[in-house]
């Protein structure tokens, strides 16, 4: 009895030891990948190099007396007022309803350029036809035409919209045509063969197809509503990170003139992450190049 229990015990010391054994060399395979990657990882970081020496130059050249204090605030002083506008609650009203007009303005122009530019690659005379337009109107300026919709619109809520829309259709409705016009004919041959209707043909193998296409011009069209919708906000708003930016200005508020652009940019890059881990997502069956 004392035998089989010490041979139990010895069975389950040695099985305790392998356990062990092997929890000490994954800690060590994965100590050993991270030391592997720093360098490479150190290397990423040298891209941000940039934007450090950029923030610097923004603290110590105002601090130093280059530049006047009451033109360019030092940048721990705009973090400051960022920290204490967002506590406030101030930039959490203002950037709410930024980011409502921007989704309003991009989603109307999302439902007009999809479809419109399906159906210009579509029908190449359609496209003969109109492709002078569209590369005219996207040449003009939006800046530009703010003063028109201003007239067309007024100051409402519509207005916002319209520019937005307006701001955003170019990327989309050309990338949703660059897409459709790159489906392989051999797809749309292969599925009208199986005896696929126009409908079937343009909703499993077309749009599919020119899906990360779409996506790109989405990502593209997103960081322009916010540019757009910027300008819109100073000439006629009362609300609205633009207007908070017209507003601190005219009022000589520098720290918080400052701090709104800061989250402008802030959203710009958190709104192209988002939409590129998007792009990546819905089109992990292409290849990589």
């Amino acid at each position: 009895m004392n035998a089989n229990n010490n041979e139990n015990g010895a069975a389950y010391a040695s099985v305790a030891v392998r356990a062990g054994n092997g929890r000490l060399s994954g800690a060590r395979a994965r100590l050993g990948g991270f030391w592997a990657h720093l360098p490479q990882k150190i290397l990423s970081l040298r891209r941000l190099l940039g934007i450090a020496v950029f923030f610097a130059l923004w603290e110590l050249l105002p601090r130093a007396g280059f530049v006047n204090k009451n033109f360019l605030t030092p940048f721990t002083t705009v973090v400051a007022t960022f920290a204490n506008l967002l506590r406030s609650g101030v930039l959490i009203k203002h950037i709410g309803v930024s980011l409502q007009r921007s989704a309003i303005g991009l989603s109307l122009g999302f439902a007009i350029s999809i479809p419109l530019g399906i159906l210009i690659a579509s029908f190449k005379r359609l496209e003969y036809y109109l492709d002078p337009l569209i590369q005219t109107l996207r040449q003009t300026s939006i800046i530009a035409l703010l003063p028109v919709f201003l007239l067309l619109f007024g100051i409402k809520e519509s207005a916002k919209y319209a520019i937005v829309c307006w701001g955003v259709w170019a990327p989309l409705l050309l990338n949703t045509i660059n897409g459709v016009k790159g489906v392989d004919p051999i797809l749309i041959k292969a599925a009208r063969a199986m005896g696929a209707t126009r409908l079937i043909v343009y909703t499993r193998v077309i749009f599919p197809s020119a899906f990360p296409s779409v996506v790109t011009g989405l990502r593209l069209a997103a960081t322009s509503s916010l540019l757009v919708l910027t300008a819109a906000e100073m000439m006629g708003a009362s609300s609205g990170l633009g207007y908070l930016i017209h507003y601190s200005q005219s009022l000589y508020q520098v720290p918080n003139m400052y701090a709104a652009i800061l989250t402008m940019s802030l959203l710009g890059i958190l709104t192209n992450y988002l939409l590129v881990q998007l792009e990546k997502r819905v089109t992990r069956w292409k290849p990589k190049t």
